[in-house]
């Protein structure tokens, strides 16, 4: 038998994780016949995706209105101040963890990003006022780093993480 080459393993590597990205819950068998691959093959090359963290996890896509909950985008622009590498440490993980768990917020996502703002988050909270004193207290608790952030509320979301909304109908009451 021969050895796949690398550009082969690529092309395997990305059927793989298009199946994963359509349903991550799937079982092996259907991801291996949705591949055209043995269910080992498939088995394999999931475990070497996991080891190499090109996955790093799964999530599940949750209904927030059924939760009582609404999402929401806040954007982050940063000032010049620069940081030395203790208040960055503390500033990605410390202090942003005991902000969240005190005021009942949950960051879904987080992005540093190129444009008019440097950092985006998308967080679910309990209602806009939550999110008001989420904002206003990263502002608060990064006096000269944050310069200016501003709140966007999700009021549909149409398709997360590859997923199409089941409830499309909802839809036509934005458009």
């Amino acid at each position: 038998m021969t050895k796949s080459t690398k550009e082969q393993i690529q092309k395997d590597e990305q059927k793989i994780l298009a199946e994963l990205m359509k349903n991550s819950k799937e079982s092996i068998d259907m991801i291996a016949k949705n591949c055209g691959f043995s269910r080992q093959k498939a088995w394999r090359m999931i475990k070497q995706l996991k080891r190499d963290q090109k996955i790093w996890g799964y999530t599940a896509i949750v209904d927030l209105e059924m939760q009582d909950m609404k999402k929401f985008i806040l954007s982050i622009k940063r000032s010049g101040q620069p940081l030395d590498k203790k208040s960055m440490n503390e500033i990605a993980y410390e202090k942003l963890e005991k902000i969240i768990s005190s005021l009942g917020v949950t960051i879904e996502s987080s992005y540093f990003i190129h444009g008019e703002y440097d950092w985006m988050l998308i967080f679910m909270a309990k209602d806009i006022q939550y999110a008001k004193k989420f904002a206003t207290t990263l502002l608060n608790a990064y006096p000269g780093i944050v310069s200016k952030v501003d709140i966007a509320q999700i009021l549909y979301t149409q398709r997360d993480h590859r997923v199409a909304n089941p409830d499309q109908s909802k839809l036509m009451e934005f458009l």
